[in-house]
């Protein structure tokens, strides 16, 4: 059943520091909105549990994309539409823009925000691969101050993240230092476009006469959380890509990965395309040195 509207509070804060306050001073009280993609799919549904919001959409502080020479920085309300716009992304992060053109259609693209794709905590989410495959930084904020915390390290189980009573997510930090890796991103779903994920992964790598030197893969709706590969990167590492070492690397992903059946996959169907999906990482990865 559709929930009633006059059931529901929302007030618009006049400032980011206004905003903080109001969490801090009624805590647990207050859920925040800035796109509203997902809780409208729960309003629309009568599933909302919170009836009082906090509308971030208009705070300048959250809507800003910065460059220096060493990193970018994306505010946590800045939509997918914003990561396509943005030059600067594309050209450093491709990974990111890719996933950005994925997420829904052209209306939610407008709407949906970095930060409210992360705070969801879906496993299935279309940017957390990229995010970890580019070792991002999150910037939290409370009306105590701001912290850093390794992307990696934000998520801490299905739907359960770091995030603490009152704090937001200020901003996303991604270091350029990849601009001479070779880049590889998938998505499979039922679709081409407004598709949830069956599998995304996002990896990039770097080759030294023929050996891996690093590598790093994110991979999406596999286990509870979005997961950064951590025990097949390390196989990997310091290796040639041999058909030997790519069947080793099959075998290490089905057992690190902890996919689910659900109404989108079976557990057999996401191993198999896992281990696809990094069989075809490692063979266009080490084509690519030949190609240079």
């Amino acid at each position: 059943m559709r929930a009633h509207p006059a059931e529901y509070e929302m007030v618009s804060p006049p400032s980011l520091q206004a905003a903080l306050h109001l969490l801090a001073t009624e805590p647990d009280q207050w859920t925040p909105i800035a796109g509203g993609t997902e809780i409208m799919v729960q309003f629309s549904a009568g599933r909302l549990n919170t009836h009082r919001l906090i509308n971030l959409w208009n705070i300048p502080e959250l809507r800003q994309i910065t460059e220096t020479d060493e990193k970018l920085t994306i505010g946590g309300g800045c939509t997918f539409a914003d990561l396509r716009a943005q030059a600067a992304v594309g050209r450093n992060f491709p990974l990111l823009s890719q996933a950005a053109s994925w997420l829904g259609g052209i209306a939610n693209q407008n709407r949906a925000t970095v930060a409210g794709n992360i705070v969801n905590a879906s496993p299935a989410a279309d940017s957390p691969p990229a995010l970890l495959a580019y070792e991002a930084e999150l910037e939290l904020i409370s009306s105590t101050g701001t912290r850093l915390i390794a992307y990696p390290a934000f998520h801490v189980g299905y739907k359960k993240t770091v995030l603490a009573t009152g704090e937001l997510v200020l901003s996303i930090h991604l270091a350029k230092r990849f601009d001479r890796w070779f880049s590889y991103t998938r998505k499979t779903g039922a679709r081409n476009a407004q598709a949830i994920s069956k599998i995304c992964i996002a990896a990039l790598g770097r080759l030294r006469a023929g050996f891996i030197e690093a590598v790093h893969i994110g991979m999406g709706a596999v286990a509870p959380t979005p997961l950064r590969l951590s025990q097949t990167e390390r196989l990997l590492t310091g290796q040639p890509i041999t058909n030997e070492l790519i069947a080793s690397a099959r075998r290490v992903i089905v057992n690190e990965i902890k996919p689910i059946d659900d109404i989108r996959s079976s557990v057999e169907y996401r191993q198999q395309v896992a281990a696809n999906l990094l069989e075809d990482f490692l063979r266009r990865f080490a084509a690519s040195e030949r190609t240079l």
